[in-house]
């Protein structure tokens, strides 16, 4: 399993960052854009993407191959 991509408000845009790396992977104009970086990270890594919204906090997640089987629930 990869790490968890994480979409994350910048000063002038958006980023997307792996999960405890200290470095962002890449850089974007847009928060959609960047939501599509990270999709497409974590659908090699099979991993989830964690969407931030401005104030910082946790706004949505997908999974994208790591699913449990059955789901829980």
């Amino acid at each position: 399993m990869g790490k968890n991509q994480h979409v994350v408000k910048r000063e002038d845009g958006w980023g997307v960052r792996g999960e405890g790396n200290s470095r962002d992977t890449s850089h974007h104009r847009t928060q959609e854009e960047a939501r599509q970086a990270a999709v497409d990270i974590a659908r090699n890594q099979q991993s989830e993407v964690l969407i931030h919204g401005r104030d910082g906090k946790i706004r949505d997640r997908d999974s994208y191959g790591n699913d449990p089987y059955p789901p829980k629930g």
